[in-house]
Parts: structure tokens; C-alpha cells; sequence
């Protein structure tokens, strides 16, 4: 009982350790500015304020919706492309499979910059850079990838059977897919587009780079041009840290069992 007391403890202190400077967002921006220098600074706010979220509200939304857009495009990009490419690779087993799977796995080591300087000239080119559509296609990069060896490890557990059996019923390769294979991997529908659309939201590199001069840019960079324009008001960049947040804040508690579900999908074989 002990050696469990001491572990729980430890790993409330932990815990208490990693979210402490969430704490800490939270309490500078609902701090008074004129305490906000105050020494030894006040754990708790004192006489709380609102008034830096009234800031948020008036000169950080439209960053917030345009990273809501670029969110939702990149998941519907990304499972609309990494869906049927894993099906393809689990349950049509083209040759070379091996071979993109490795290639997939690359994919994902490459760093982001390196990615973003590249990008740059093709959306130029290609008449996207400072753009909505450009955004999502660059952020899809980066979660297609996940999304094919997710839905791909979790379709490589779905029966061969009933696939036969849709067959047999008459149904081609595109109905079972969408049928049969589709509402089988719910799970790890939600967890490609849960990262998906945190990806997108907190993307930074991409949005610096491809979207530098659009006329709608992401929270992520209004959040950067706050603090340049800012460096005093730290209550309103702190709340507009707060509102940035809550979003993925609240998807990760809504999806987390599905998440937990959909990342170990296909690590433990019958």
C-alpha cells in the first residue's frame, strides 16, 4: 500500500509539474495589468479580469476562424486521400507496399522547414501561396502520412471474411470500402482526424512561410504579431494563448478514448 501511496504521489507531483505553466497561462490573463509586475507575482488572480479576452475576441477572431477552416480542410483532405490509400495497401496488397510504407515512414522524418522552403516555390507557381488552399495542402503533408500507417495498421486487422462475404453479396472493391471497411475503422477515422486538425491548428512553420502575407492567416501567427505588437499587454497574449487552447483541449477530451482505441489498433494480433 505504501509503494502505491508513493507512486500516486509522484505522479501527482508530475503532473502537477507539466501543467503548471498552463496554470500559469491562465492566471497572468485573468490578472490585473497593474499587478502583473507585481513581486513576488499573486498565485491566484486577484480581482480577476475579463478584459483581455474582450481583446481576444475583437483582434484575434478572424486568425481563430481561419485556422478552424484549415483545420477542418486538412482532416477532410487527409482521410479523403489516407482512407483509401491504406485500404488499398492492407487489403489489395499492390506490389511495392512494402517499399511506400517505407517510403510513408520517411516521409515523416523530414523536418518541417526543409518541407516549407520547397512549398514555397510550388505554391508560387502554382498561383496558392497566401492562400487557404495552400495552407491545407502543405499541413495534409504532414498528416497524410500518419493517417495511411494508422488506417493501415487497423484495416490489416479487419477480417478477410468479410470482405468475401460482401463480395459474394454482390458489392465491388469501392462499396465494401465504403460499406464494409469505412464504418469498421471509426476509431481511427477520429484519431487521423483528431491530429490532423491539431497539426493544422498549431502549425507555425508552414504558416510563416507559404501564408506570410495573406489576408487570412491562422491563430498561430496572430498569436506571434500579438506579442510583437504587445510585448507589455502579457494579460491579453496570455488569454489569446487561452483561447487557442481550448479547441484542442476540448477535442482531445471528447476523442481520447477513441484515440487511445485507435492508436493501438493493430498492435496486438489474434
Amino acid at each position: 500500500m505504501s509503494r502505491r501511496l508513493m507512486t500516486t504521489a509522484v505522479g501527482v507531483v508530475l503532473t502537477a509539474i507539466m501543467l503548471f505553466p498552463l496554470y500559469w497561462m491562465v492566471n497572468v490573463s485573468l490578472t490585473q495589468p497593474d499587478r502583473l509586475r507585481k513581486d513576488p507575482p499573486d498565485l491566484f488572480p486577484v480581482n480577476p479580469t475579463l478584459a483581455g479576452y474582450e481583446r481576444v475576441l475583437s483582434d484575434q477572431l478572424p486568425y481563430l476562424l481561419t485556422s478552424f477552416v484549415v483545420g477542418i480542410g486538412t482532416v477532410v483532405l487527409t482521410v479523403a486521400l489516407a482512407a483509401p490509400a491504406a485500404f488499398a495497401l492492407a487489403k489489395l496488397r499492390p506490389r511495392g507496399r512494402t517499399v511506400l510504407n517505407f517510403v510513408l515512414l520517411i516521409a515523416q522524418m523530414i523536418p518541417s522547414i526543409i518541407m516549407a522552403m520547397g512549398f514555397y516555390l510550388i505554391f508560387y507557381n502554382w498561383g496558392i501561396l497566401n492562400t487557404i488552399p495552400g495552407m491545407i495542402l502543405a499541413d495534409s503533408t504532414l498528416s497524410v502520412p500518419f493517417g495511411v500507417l494508422i488506417f493501415t495498421a487497423f484495416m490489416t486487422g479487419i477480417p478477410d471474411e468479410l470482405l468475401a462475404a460482401a463480395k459474394i453479396d454482390g458489392a465491388g472493391t469501392w462499396r465494401t470500402f465504403r460499406s464494409v471497411v469505412l464504418p469498421l475503422s471509426r476509431n481511427s477515422i477520429v484519431t487521423v482526424s483528431l491530429f490532423s486538425f491539431l497539426w493544422a491548428w498549431s502549425d507555425f512553420i508552414f504558416a510563416s512561410t507559404v501564408n506570410r502575407s495573406g489576408d487570412l492567416q491562422p491563430i498561430t501567427i496572430g498569436i506571434y504579431r500579438y506579442i510583437g505588437n504587445n510585448t507589455q499587454d502579457w494579460n491579453a497574449i496570455m488569454a489569446t494563448a487561452v483561447v487557442a487552447s481550448i479547441p484542442a483541449t476540448i477535442l482531445l477530451i471528447l476523442a481520447q478514448r477513441y484515440v487511445a482505441a485507435g492508436v493501438t489498433a493493430g498492435a496486438v494480433k489474434d
